[in-house]
């Protein structure tokens, strides 16, 4: 059902003088930053704009443990290995809450499972890209998580409860993720030359696709005004992308690594590091499912769901005989 819907949700801004009463109300409570509850009456596409958000966050949280349990086994030490396993189950963790907060808005999980599943719900784009050796690791988590953790810790503002309170919790376990990540490109680029090369050689290739995952520029995204207005969003693409590359570039220099990017210099009149522009046409492509691995991603996950049948038929099996006991009994 809701499917269709999201694709058809409007993305235009209404003026005061086109609301009605009751979307003036909640634009209201927008406004005066009041968060929207479940039971609280709310445009349809303001609930449609969740579902897509939401619902693509949880499949990136889920989508995004392959790049790296690939590596959980062929970690370098027994401490490392434990620090990624970690990791890699708050990310299941992640999903769950986000799951879970967009059934609040009255699609169940297998219906964006099925839609992630179609090619009908996206996931975050840089999942989409291997991860070639141990520095990938490493670059992963820091640049990835770093870049996850400046668009996520805005999102604790978001308008909408749910959405809101589990993002608090998210946060916390991503700055966890992301410290790993640098110390561990950290012990790279002060190791030996060939380390600190791979360290590099990493940082270089996953520079741009971590600052594509905040969305398409500012004047070519087709939904952050709106989401703007409704507070979904706090903070637009563009904002985002400059917050992460000035706190990034200074990590970078300490490193002792070179600028992935020939274009980053410090602009003193704008107080902000300038920067390239990424191949946006890559971007698209890669949303499209033209990407390094998103035939793999998906192959995986679909895996992953029929294998799991059996034990849903069991949970659901269970609770029907429950169910049935309950009411011979009264």
């Amino acid at each position: 059902m809701y499917a269709q819907m999201i694709k058809t949700a409007s993305n235009s801004v209404k003026s005061r003088d086109e609301m009605s009463p009751e979307e003036a109300a909640f634009q209201d409570k927008i406004d005066n930053d009041i968060k929207i509850e479940p039971r609280d009456w709310m445009p349809e596409d303001y609930r449609r704009t969740l579902i897509r958000q939401i619902g693509q966050h949880a499949h990136s949280e889920v989508v995004g443990q392959l790049p790296e349990g690939n590596w959980i086994t062929r970690a370098p030490t027994l401490e490392r290995k434990m620090i990624l396993l970690a990791k890699v189950q708050d990310e299941a963790g992640h999903g769950l809450y986000l799951y879970s907060a967009a059934e609040t808005l009255g699609v169940s999980r297998d219906e964006m499972v099925e839609m992630l599943h179609e090619g009908r719900m996206k996931y975050s784009s840089i999942f989409n890209y291997p991860t070639l050796n141990w520095a990938d690791i490493g670059a992963v988590g820091w640049l990835v998580d770093g870049a996850a953790i400046v668009n996520q810790v805005a999102l604790q503002r978001t308008s909408y409860g749910p959405y809101s309170r589990a993002m608090i919790r998210i946060c916390k376990e991503e700055s966890f993720h992301a410290r790993q990540g640098y110390h561990a490109i950290m012990k790279m680029a002060f190791g030996t030359p060939e380390q600190k090369k791979m360290a590099q050689d990493a940082v270089n290739r996953l520079w741009f696709p971590a600052i594509m995952m905040f969305g398409p520029n500012d004047s070519e995204s087709t939904h952050s005004e709106q989401s703007m207005a409704w507070k979904i969003k706090v903070k637009s693409n563009d904002e985002l992308r400059q917050q992460f590359v000035d706190q990034t570039v200074p990590q970078i220099e300490y490193l002792g690594l070179d600028l992935p990017d020939p274009g980053i210099k410090w602009n003193e009149e704008r107080g902000h590091y300038d920067f390239s522009d990424p191949d946006w046409s890559e971007f698209f492509n890669v949303i499209k499912g033209n990407g390094p691995c998103n035939v793999d991603r998906m192959n995986a996950r679909v895996k992953a769901w029929e294998d799991g049948q059996w034990v849903r038929d069991g949970l659901m099996e269970h609770a029907r005989k429950r169910a049935t006991r309950k009411v011979a009994a009264e």
